[in-house]
């Protein structure tokens, strides 16, 4: 494992938070919760359609604040970002949930699973009007796959992020042994979701393979100095076998930065800082901007 002073800190501080949670809700309310949960969808699928050109996919992200950086977003609504990504051209959205240093909530996954399954029993869907509709892009809102970001490391918390009706959730290689990955990643399967698994270097691209990962995800950002580089996709793809999505994250700013992961053969983008810092006026178009920077990728594929 590799950690750094900073992310020690985190992980410190969640196994004192996870404690509690155990002590507040016991395993057994969640498993209870989680028979009852709405099904989950696929997100390997959703990233990576079995026909048709697949492109770049857009994972758009529901976050609040970061530790570096503090307070992103000042009109923070789950749903309405939700509704904005899904209207717009997402494939997946990611959620934030760390509550200390992210400011995030697992009930955020709640209220947007909740409100895509409302939204799904009232017909018929409200469209985009004409003036935010862009060519090509979808022009209802669906119900997406949801991601549980955080720092996982318990299978409580597996249960926890299905039981709020997450369909996939993130496990960090850097904070994980090998055990405790391969371990967490067969009990998230036997929930019938998915996990992306975040990758910082070569040692943690051998070891996510070796647990078995379908989805990998290259953390651009350095959890241990917050500093970003795109070239740490370009180092890390040629490791990752072409039967195995992969995903880039952070530091993905404009349709230039989409063409160049699609050059690299990325499957799909996990996008948050470039939409939560957006005025509320103009966001739509910037998860427009890239989805269809990622759909022109397809579209020169089928030509």
């Amino acid at each position: 494992m590799q950690q750094g002073t900073f992310l020690d800190q985190i992980m410190a501080h969640k196994r004192e938070e996870l404690a509690k949670e155990k002590r507040e809700v016991p395993l057994a309310d969640l498993r209870a919760a989680a028979a009852v949960t709405e099904p989950p969808r696929d997100f390997a699928a959703a990233l990576r359609p079995a026909t048709g050109p697949v492109g770049v996919r857009l994972i758009a992200e529901i976050k609040r604040a970061s530790p570096s950086k503090g307070l992103l977003c000042h009109d923070f609504d789950p749903v309405r970002l939700a509704d904005v990504y899904s209207a717009n051209g997402a494939a997946a959205i990611s959620i934030l949930t760390d509550a200390r240093f992210f400011q995030g909530d697992l009930v955020h996954i709640s209220q947007v699973r909740q409100h895509f399954m409302t939204q799904a029993s009232a017909q018929p869907r409200h469209p985009l009007s004409s003036r935010n509709q862009a060519p090509g892009m979808p022009a209802t809102v669906r119900a997406l796959p949801l991601l549980r970001k955080d720092f996982i490391f318990d299978p409580y918390q597996l249960w926890a992020a299905r039981a709020a009706g997450a369909d996939a959730l993130l496990l960090i290689a850097a904070v994980l042994g090998d055990r405790e990955l391969r371990d967490l990643l067969a009990e998230t399967r036997r929930l019938q979701m998915e996990a992306l698994i975040e990758v910082h270097d070569e040692g943690d691209v051998r070891r996510a393979l070796a647990a078995g990962a379908r989805i990998i995800g290259v953390n651009n950002r350095d959890l241990r100095t917050f500093a970003v580089d795109l070239a740490t996709t370009a180092r890390l793809r040629p490791l990752v076998p072409p039967e195995i999505i992969f995903v880039a994250e952070s530091g993905i700013q404009t349709a230039a930065d989409v063409h160049q992961l699609a050059a690299l053969g990325v499957d799909a983008m996990l996008v948050g800082e470039a939409f939560v810092k957006a005025a509320a006026a103009a966001r739509p178009a910037r998860v427009r901007e890239l989805a269809q920077a990622g759909l022109a990728e397809m579209q020169e594929a089928q030509a």
